[in-house]
């Protein structure tokens, strides 16, 4: 990440009001670009939401919005490319080569800063992924340049410079960060964070191809097998349409079953606020909010959380929030669509028993 300390970047309030030409060395720097992060074939979903955020960018900018897709050559590119049209980007760079077939970052690192240097773009954006955040450091690094991780808003200021907001000092601010002395601007985005936009049929662009120019003997890391995660399905809470936590208002983790009994009833997910995982009340791929999982379900109900706010930029996103809490003045009823005011061991199983007898009578309907 950029730090505000140093030359590369400045917080918001550090930035004057006066308007800035950009430097001369900076004007060969055109064009939003978006990382297409793809494996075995598969687009990961957060791409295609950072094209409509990066669309945003590109529009305010009165620039192009491009797309980097790098893999072997096949339909998975192919696919890649239409679906990228089809999300908001007016070209695509391809590096198409057997030899990025697996990830591994020395490929990838290369081939992306070969491709940077070569086109210069003026923003940059990745998924903040497992893969994404291991190639936005080492490529940030290689080109020298300033890494806002983690962001949960992106925005154009009056000197046409990229303003990255995130959460710091352990999720109790929020803290909008600018890469001034350096190009191109990069940052990362958590999966969910920002909306998926709507698909365009039609659209086509144009498409530039670069090649990777590097012999399997220098690579250092080899790909010996591929093992899938056989755990990776079992906790989808970032594309659940239906969330249920707890936070440490419920106690103690005994009476989590008062959270699971309900989303068992719902067919829905559950999760807990980060002090629950820090307790050990629930395993860590359970947790919700900015350092955990960001969620954008069609229901959220939070039950005993208090509503910090590395936890409200992880479910701001929900179509509605129902909110639970003893506490009248409890922060999470600033954000939340509804709440309830009271002990959440009671009103839990009344909810629960509610919806079994509602959901039980429709399904007696049809």
């Amino acid at each position: 990440m950029s730090n505000p300390k140093t030359p590369a970047a400045a917080p918001a309030g550090g930035r004057g009001a006066a308007k800035k030409e950009l430097p001369e060395r900076f004007q060969s720097y055109k064009n939003v670009w978006v990382f297409i992060e793809m494996e075995r074939g598969k687009v990961h979903s957060v791409s295609w939401e950072l094209l409509g955020e990066g669309r945003k960018l590109a529009d305010k900018l009165g620039v192009e919005l491009a797309a980097v897709i790098m893999g072997p050559p096949g339909e998975g590119i192919t696919h890649a490319i239409n679906d990228s049209w089809a999300y908001g980007a007016d070209l695509a760079y391809v590096i198409a080569d057997p030899l990025l077939t697996d990830y591994r970052n020395q490929t990838f690192t290369k081939g992306l800063n070969d491709l940077v240097n070569t086109h210069q773009p003026e923003i940059l954006l990745l998924g903040a992924s497992t893969l994404g955040r291991d190639l936005a450091g080492s490529l940030a690094t290689t080109l020298k340049t300033g890494l806002t991780a983690d962001c949960t808003e992106l925005a154009i200021d009056d000197d046409r410079c990229l303003a990255a907001t995130r959460p710091t000092f352990g999720g109790t601010l929020l803290c909008t960060i600018y890469t001034l002395n350096f190009r191109p601007q990069m940052a990362t985005v958590r999966p969910r964070v920002m909306a998926m936009p709507e698909r365009t049929e039609g659209r086509s662009g144009r498409v530039i191809e670069f090649p990777l120019n590097m012999a399997e003997e220098n690579i250092i890391t080899k790909v010996l097998d591929f093992l899938p995660d056989v755990t990776s399905d079992k906790v989808n809470l970032a594309y659940a349409d239906v969330v249920v936590a707890g936070g440490l208002g419920l106690g103690s983790p005994a009476n989590f079953k008062l959270v699971t009994d309900l989303a068992e009833v719902l067919g829905a997910d559950y999760g807990g606020s980060r002090p629950t995982i820090q307790k050990g009340w629930l395993p860590a791929d359970r947790q919700i909010g900015q350092t955990g999982k960001t969620i954008r379900p069609k229901l959220y109900i939070a039950a005993g959380i208090s509503g910090a706010i590395q936890h409200r930029v992880g479910v701001e996103g929900a179509d509605m929030i129902l909110a639970i809490n003893a506490d009248p003045n409890a922060t999470i009823f600033e954000f939340a669509h509804y709440g309830i005011v009271g002990d959440a061991l009671q009103i839990l199983p009344a909810l629960t028993a509610a919806f079994r007898e509602r959901l039980g009578k429709l399904r007696m309907a049809s």
